[in-house]
């Protein structure tokens, strides 16, 4: 909510989360979630500007392309272990074949640490994909592991999940009337916004970090 443009930049945002299912609202809406924590790590305090609308759509499509990424190869393993277990059970049958196939119901288990895990993972991919400007960017391993394998990442990254609780019980308690209806669109721009600063700043600190760690403390003579 700072500078001047910051209820024109709600209402656009608001706007193109009512028509997300039109597809490209969704993904200009999603590049614009991109610029946002682009311009967050660079260290600008202000939201940026809805311009540039193709540059956003394309954006949108690299911000979804990391999402799937990240949640298929993982869900299809799981699904793919999980099914071939409780087909070998039921194959086998007796009390053999039940045993396999629970560890086959255990194995969709680990769908709850899994999303959880590319929760995690995602918003740092992002970042570093914002900032370098490319799309391989979301998948240096290298530079993420220094990243979310700290304390101070794992904390930050969990206030997002609070502000995603409260704007989702506002939105909710809004849709029982007509007029509360029209605004949670505008509510959930709100939230979603505020998360991924949150989600940029919690990158930019730790890289920072990062960097005084690699370049060593200075002195001036």
């Amino acid at each position: 909510m700072q500078g001047d443009s910051w209820i024109a930049q709600m209402l656009i945002g608001g706007v193109l989360l009512t028509f997300f299912f039109l597809l490209i609202p969704l993904l200009a809406f999603n590049g614009y979630l991109l610029r946002v924590i682009g311009t967050t790590v660079r260290g600008e305090s202000q939201p940026p500007a809805w311009d540039d609308w193709g540059e956003l759509i394309v954006d949108g499509i690299k911000f979804t392309i990391v999402g799937l990424v990240y949640s298929i190869v993982p869900m299809v393993v799981i699904f793919g272990v999980g099914g071939a277990l409780i087909g070998l059970g039921g194959a086998a049958g007796n009390s053999g074949g039940g045993l396999i196939a629970g560890f086959g119901l255990m194995a969709f288990l680990l769908l709850i640490p899994v999303l959880f895990l590319i929760y995690y993972i995602v918003p740092a991919a992002l970042a570093n994909m914002a900032v370098e400007g490319s799309l391989g960017a979301a998948f240096d391993f290298s530079l993420l592991k220094n990243v979310v394998l700290t304390t101070d990442y794992f904390i930050a990254v969990l206030m997002p999940i609070v502000v995603g609780i409260i704007t989702n019980i506002i939105s909710n308690i809004l849709a029982f009337t007509v007029i509360g209806l029209i605004l949670v669109p505008f509510v959930s721009y709100y939230g979603q916004v505020a998360v991924f600063r949150m989600f940029g700043t919690a990158f930019a600190n730790q890289t920072n970090q990062n960097a005084q760690q690699v370049t060593g403390p200075t002195t001036s003579i």
